[in-house]
């Protein structure tokens, strides 16, 4: 077949690349070997030709007069972004000879790589960079900072990370989108919602803020903070009450329910209300719905596990569709992530057998500002790809201060002059995802798709598998899985025989048709779960054994007088984490950084609407604009997205979030942190 990149005029089937759990279908329109337009594939079973406008408009990002071109020397002051053109042989030849004299003086752990899924392209997120560090002995990175804390929680209670599937939820007559602003960040999800809801379905919102989701719900209940797991024990203390569990299924399916329905005695609706901020007649309400309403389906968010308590929250969550039983109806149930419907063979694709039996130290990627500042021994050098940790890191100034170390010798790979990109002594162009060979997994739908090049690659730029081939070559190392090609690693990680849902799916048939779906036969239930008991565990002698409550419980979090307010950074509408930040575009749609203030709150603190807000704790400051009235609680405010550095302005959220680890899988805590603040 011949080579879509090579082909200069027609509509060629691709993959949107960002993270996010829809992992759309796209048509992407080529004309005179450029792209000119990106569309939703009508084709795809789940996304069927809807796109959000990030990807409607990524032609512009593809060819920004602002991607880089050619490699990159430092020739100024780390972080002043002053750089010289180089060739790839002096870069690569310039980062191979200051780490093998880093080895040689101080060994191969002084050097870290630090990435994330900027690109979720399999290959281009864990493939051949994994193979490269695990030979070559580096320190290993914990990438932790997104759902961990949650994943770990959701499998304490069902084994594994999985719901149902998400097509089936057009049967759905209660939604329950639980700390996710799916509009947003699960379009999809809401577009089945919407049709369901034709047919009678109601849609219940339970977030911190009013937003884009919230606002097109039949019922939105605001919450405080890292209360949820309370809430959802006051909902269980209500239908074990109000004889509204499914007792066959609890007998049957699960562990510890007769444990759990004595533990939730203690959370009556009074007590629930005065941690949650939700009223008693909600609290009822909302319970006598869930449990009388079937299917029922709960969207469990990323951004509620963002806490210190946070695997708890999602561990609890988890427990609810057990109790009604809700698993035995088409279309009920829930969802946290469905990663391990599609779980491929990592190992395969990975090869940590290429450490040869070392155990090199790990750092958890949330505390990249210690890691560089008190690790001793230091780390030395830092290859960072696939993010932007002076922006996305918890603990930002930090991580900035940390980065401007002379003794550390740092690279970054990326298509752009990130804030990150900026401290860096060697800078490489990386290609788009639309020029790279790749295959993706949603972590909702069950569909795996297969990426192949749309169009030469921009300028000089390589994709990470390239760059870590060039790497290994230079550093001497000849293994055979340093070699392996694209399509080698596409093979041998979708080759899988412990897992029967992809059974019949093959590099082969993927090129054929583009996406393929997860041979899924049957729902979790009737069937034996992954946990140890193999049901539903209210109950986790696993949990009391690793140190943690055995029942499903709330922990506050802890209080600060000198900063009271409970801040939440949530992701806005336009920018992806710091992606599309740079963009004019996309920056022009969100206007301004905003600080969500309640009414009260804002008269308390001389603040209105439209004004300059300073927001601060120990870590840092920024400066954003107020808007004030009742899409919060009080004693809560809530900024949206990642903004890129602007000169005179000071708007760098993460300035203000903590790099404490969370209570499970050692997940960030970027929603825990508390701030005051002042009219500017």
């Amino acid at each position: 077949m011949k080579s879509f990149a090579t082909q200069q005029n027609g509509i060629f089937k691709s993959v949107c690349s960002l993270d996010c759990p829809d992992q759309c279908g796209l048509l992407v329109h080529k004309k005179d070997g450029k792209i000119v337009k990106v569309q939703g594939d009508p084709d795809h079973p789940v996304t069927a030709g809807n796109i959000c406008n990030k990807v409607r408009n990524m032609a512009e990002r593809i060819y920004d007069e602002k991607r880089l071109t050619t490699p990159l020397k430092r020739i100024g002051m780390k972080g002043e972004a002053e750089f010289k053109p180089i060739s790839w042989e002096e870069a690569i030849d310039t980062i191979t000879s200051r780490w093998k004299q880093l080895i040689a003086e101080e060994g191969a752990e002084s050097i870290l790589p630090y990435s994330f899924y900027g690109n979720m392209g399999k290959l281009t997120a864990e493939g051949m960079d994994r193979r490269f560090f695990y030979r070559l002995g580096s320190s290993q990175l914990e990438r932790t900072i997104c759902s961990k804390a949650g994943s770990e929680g959701y499998k304490y209670t069902m084994g594994v990370s999985a719901g149902i599937d998400p097509e089936e939820t057009i049967h759905t007559k209660l939604f329950i989108f639980w700390g996710i602003n799916a509009v947003s960040t699960n379009m999809h999800q809401i577009t089945i919602a919407q049709k369901a809801r034709k047919k009678g379905a109601k849609i219940v919102v339970i977030d911190v803020h009013k937003n884009q989701t919230a606002r097109l719900a039949d019922w939105f209940i605001p919450i405080k903070p890292g209360t949820d797991s309370a809430l959802a024990l006051g909902i269980m203390h209500i239908l074990f009450k109000e004889n509204l569990h499914d007792e066959a299924f609890l007998s049957e399916y699960t562990v510890g329910y007769e444990e759990l329905r004595e533990h939730v005695k203690q959370y009556h609706p009074e007590k629930v209300s005065l941690i949650t901020g939700v009223s008693t007649d909600d609290i009822y309400q909302l319970a006598k719905m869930y449990g009388e309403t079937s299917p029922s389906f709960i969207r469990i968010g990323n951004g509620l596990q963002h806490h210190d308590n946070g695997g708890m929250i999602v561990r609890t969550i988890a427990c609810l569709p057990a109790i009604t039983g809700q698993w035995m109806h088409t279309g009920g149930g829930a969802i946290k992530h469905n990663s391990g419907i599609l779980e491929y063979n990592t190992n395969a694709l990975q090869r940590p057998d290429l450490l040869k039996g070392r155990t090199p130290r790990s750092f958890n990627m949330n505390q990249l500002g210690r890691v560089l500042l008190e690790t001793d021994p230091p780390v030395r050098s830092l290859f960072i790809y696939g993010t932007n940790p002076a922006v996305v890191a918890p603990e930002a100034n930090k991580v900035r201060q940390g980065l401007l170390r002379d003794d550390l010798f740092t690279v970054v790979h990326d298509l752009f002059l990130t804030e990150t990109a900026k401290y860096a002594d060697i800078v490489l162009p990386a290609t788009s995802a639309f020029e790279n060979t790749d295959f993706y997994t949603s972590y909702w739908h069950h569909y795996i798709q297969l990426q192949q090049p749309v169009i030469e690659k921009y300028g000089e730029s390589k994709s990470n598998t390239e760059v870590f081939r060039l790497l290994a070559e230079a550093m001497g190392f000849t293994d055979q899985e340093l070699k392996d090609s694209d399509e080698d690693l596409i093979r041998q990680a979708l080759h899988h025989p412990d897992n029967p849902y992809l059974a019949e799916i093959r590099y082969e048939s993927l090129t054929e048709r583009s996406f393929m779906k997860a041979k899924r036969e049957k729902p979790l239930f009737p069937g034996k779960l992954p946990t140890p008991s193999g049901k539903i565990e209210l109950y986790s002698e696993k949990m009391k054994q690793a140190g943690f409550p055995p029942l499903p419980t709330h922990t506050p979090l802890a209080p600060d007088q000198e900063f009271p307010f409970m801040y939440v950074p949530g992701p806005n509408h336009n920018f992806l984490n710091s992606t599309f930040s740079n963009n004019a575009k996309h920056v022009k749609l969100e206007k301004t950084p905003k600080l969500f203030i309640n009414t009260i709150d804002a008269e308390e603190h001389g603040i209105t609407d439209g004004e300059a807000v300073r927001i601060w704790n120990s870590r840092g400051e920024c400066e954003l604009t107020a808007a004030v009235g009742e899409q919060v609680l009080p004693g809560v405010v809530v900024s949206q997205g990642l903004w890129a550095d602007e000169p005179g302005k000071n708007q760098l959220v993460n300035a203000l979030t903590p790099d404490r680890l969370s209570d499970m899988g050692g997940g960030a805590t970027f929603f825990s942190g508390r701030v005051q603040i002042e009219k500017a």
